[in-house]
């Protein structure tokens, strides 16, 4: 049914040909004008409502106007035998058929608005027209002797409001860049009513009103066009056209304008010995024409002026705050820093923290919202003689020449303004205060730095307080940029070491209590630097997480954690209850087809997914999106145990652990420190055993160290741990050498040296 509503332009199309060649043939050709007539009336009238079109009003007014000229043909064709006037009297209703159409094609362009340029062009093809009517049709049919005044006036009168045609035809193709096929319909039809008048204003002259059957051709054809661009699908497009940017002189545009440019002229040297008033009228539109390219040219050049200084500010500024960008921001910097003004100049980069939140709660536009408020904010706090630039999507930077202490004063306003309520609006109308802080760095410059150079310093101090909590402010330093630089070089050997598989992992007892006996092992990565030496997990590991190498160094650290534990069962070193524990990263999380590869991996492996425990940290569960949480459930679903990491040192809840599929809990070794000495410590371990007992979860104590933290343990009911009091992590031939079953791991650790 789509199909066919689609297609049905073309069957008008090809009906209204096939009409039209009758016509041409004489074979029934008032049927076949009447055909055409009504069908392109019909399909004005509902082709719109088949398409929802809207507005429909030009269709409603061409539909008017379809009517009068239908109307107006079929009585001059009953009437053709009476004299005048009474034979002109159809020509009544083709003239308010007239006026219908011009009504629509205005209503076209109130829909696209008016543009300066378009309407001088088009009022210069409009003079030119107006000329060439007035002293090649109107006149000479004004001067036909012994003729009725009507159809003098009619002869008169069609080349005129032929002419008004051209000037909405010559704006309408000025006004949109977009040419679909049913603009294109539309215009075709235009030129054909425009061709069949002037056939008729032709014959005029010599006081002939009906020519012969062919004459008529142009206009069943506009009929057929017409209709076909009701019928088409993009006449919906018709009332959203896409405005030209600039008004050039194209060469299309200049192919219509030209010769219209020449037409005076040319008929002054066709008509040098007409009359004193057809000089007159040639003088007028001549002059008027180079009147109206004079005022074009000049709009032209202020048009493209303004158009450049517009496309300069949207190159140097933001487009949602109007502040200055990273691009104006640089020279600027750089202008002060040319200055020998008194005072230091200084760089406040800030960073909204909360911002996120902001988003995904409640949408981007309270996000825009929100950043078009803090930028408001920031200019009324802060002097005039400030410069305030937005560099990123929730990236502020300030610059000021003043003293150290009109800076660090500066710096306070800024955060008391960026930490003020804000009230937003969401779409569904719903209103709440939002609140969020700001991480800023401040470096004080040097006249010998560059501006990149400062806002690297001033992010580098931002991401400093980001780091030591958030919603506060560092003062840049050197020993910054040495760690900067220090992190970098980090970055690149880790990105060495993991593709090239550098890195080792050792393994740590998670051990039964009281007996001690090992129920499973934690699977930790080391690395040791090329350069530095072996380096502490959460130095490299935090570089992993910031560069996107984690997802690659925990594949790598997952897949060779199974493969050792599928040779400690082949060799006999665990029994077939131990299990693997790995900590996966959030980012892994966030992988659709994680699930899916930790199954070929422990199906190539061999080792069953109950003997595989994932540990994650409670921010997964907090800030996890709707695919981590899809993720943690084919975990689940494949049998794969999933171990809350470090739990109670976030955000820990009830309601976080009911609501994910967790088996299993790791008591913090901040909590397990105290037990013995703090009696709060052993009340919070005490109370995540009960909790984890109710809700039938596995607890692991980790950061055991002495024989008395062992022993609590054992009094709360714990009945796993793991630390340095059963031995560091160690590599896989020492821990099958030191734990295996029955003496095999000495046997398998020889054979490995």
């Amino acid at each position: 049914m789509t199909w066919r509503r689609d297609r049905l332009w073309l069957t008008y199309l090809a009906l209204g040909g096939a009409a039209t060649v009758s016509y041409a043939a004489g074979v029934l050709p008032r049927l076949a004008f009447t055909v055409v007539g009504v069908g392109c009336v019909t399909a004005w009238a509902c082709g719109p409502r088949l398409h929802d079109v809207r507005p429909r009003r030009p269709w409603r007014l061409l539909t008017a106007a379809g009517l009068f000229f239908l109307a107006g043909i079929l009585l001059r064709a009953l009437l053709v035998d009476l004299p005048a006037p009474q034979a002109q009297f159809g020509d009544a209703f083709s003239v308010c058929g007239f006026g219908f159409f011009i009504a629509g094609l205005v209503s076209f362009l109130n829909r696209w608005g008016m543009d300066r340029h378009a309407l001088l062009d088009g009022l210069i093809v409009c003079i030119s027209s107006v000329v060439a009517s007035l002293l090649l049709f109107v006149m000479p049919a004004a001067t036909i002797p012994d003729r009725p005044l009507v159809v003098t006036a009619l002869a008169g009168l069609y080349p005129l409001l032929d002419t008004i045609t051209v000037l909405l035809v010559a704006n309408l193709a000025f006004t949109t860049a977009v040419r679909q096929p049913a603009f294109v319909l539309l215009g075709g039809m235009m030129v054909l009513v425009f061709a069949g008048d002037l056939g008729y204003a032709i014959i005029g002259r010599s006081g002939e009103v009906n020519g012969s059957r062919l004459m008529d051709l142009p206009f069943l054809l506009a009929f057929t066009l017409g209709g076909a661009a009701a019928l088409h699908p993009t006449a919906k497009g018709l009332s959203l056209a896409t405005p030209l940017p600039i008004q050039a002189w194209s060469l299309p545009r200049m192919l219509l304008i030209g010769p219209a440019v020449a037409v005076p002229f040319l008929l002054t040297v066709l008509l040098a010995h007409e009359s004193t008033a057809s000089r007159l009228i040639l003088g007028l539109g001549g002059a008027a024409i180079v009147a109206l390219l004079l005022v074009r040219a000049s709009d032209a050049v202020q048009s493209h002026a303004a158009a450049q200084r517009r496309f300069e500010h949207q190159a140097t500024h933001d487009p949602l705050t109007g502040l200055p960008n990273r691009r104006l921001l640089g020279s600027m910097i750089e202008r002060l820093l040319a200055e020998r003004a008194p005072g230091d100049v200084w760089v406040f980069y800030l960073d909204l923290d909360g911002f996120k939140l902001v988003n995904d709660s409640w949408g981007h536009p309270v996000g825009d919202q929100l950043i078009i408020d803090v930028g408001a904010r920031l200019r009324d706090a802060l002097p005039g003689t400030a410069t305030i630039a937005r560099v990123g999507g929730d990236e502020f930077v300030v610059v000021r020449r003043c003293t150290e202490p009109e800076a660090m004063a500066d710096a306070r306003k800024i955060m008391e303004c960026v930490e003020r309520p804000l009230v937003v609006v969401a779409a569904e109308g719903a209103t709440a205060e939002v609140v969020v802080g700001a991480s800023m760095g401040i470096v004080r410059a040097d006249r010998q730095e560059q501006a990149d150079a400062l806002m690297r310093d001033a992010d580098t101090a931002m991401y400093r307080a980001k780091e030591e909590g958030r919603n506060r402010w560092k003062v840049f330093d050197a020993s910054m940029r040495d760690a900067v630089r220090e992190r970098v070089e980090i970055e690149v050997a880790l990105r060495a070491a993991v593709a090239q598989e550098q890195l080792s992992i050792s393994y740590q007892p998670i051990v039964e209590l009281p007996a001690g006996r090992p129920a499973g092992v934690e699977a930790l990565v080391r690395w040791e630097h090329p350069v530095r030496g072996w380096l502490e997990p959460n130095v490299f590991i935090a570089v992993a997480e910031d560069s996107n190498l984690i997802s690659a160094l925990g594949s790598w650290v997952l897949r060779e954690s199974v493969r050792q534990l599928a040779r400690w069962r082949a060799d006999g070193v665990v029994d077939d209850n131990f299990w693997m524990s790995v900590n996966v990263s959030p980012r892994q999380l966030g992988d659709a087809a994680f699930a899916e590869r930790l199954a070929a991996v422990l199906r190539q492996a061999g080792v069953p997914a109950t003997n595989l425990v994932l540990e994650i940290t409670e921010s997964v569960m907090v800030e996890g999106s709707e695919l981590t949480e899809r993720v943690l459930v084919e975990l689940r679903a494949l049998g794969v145990r999933i171990s809350v990491d470090d739990f109670g040192t976030g955000f820990s809840a009830l309601g976080y652990l009911r609501r994910h599929p967790v088996t299993g809990v790791k008591i913090d070794r901040s909590f397990v420190k105290g037990l013995g000495t703090s009696t709060e410590d052993e009340e919070i371990v005490r109370a995540v055993v009960a909790m984890s007992s109710a809700l039938r979860l596995s607890v692991v104590a980790e950061g055991v160290e002495t024989e008395a933290q062992r022993d609590v343990l054992v009094t709360l009911g714990v009945p796993l741990a793991q630390g340095w009091l059963w031995g560091k992590a160690v590599p896989p031939a020492e821990f099958a050498a030191r734990w295996s079953l029955g003496g095999v791991g000495e046997r398998v650790a020889a054979r490995s040296d």
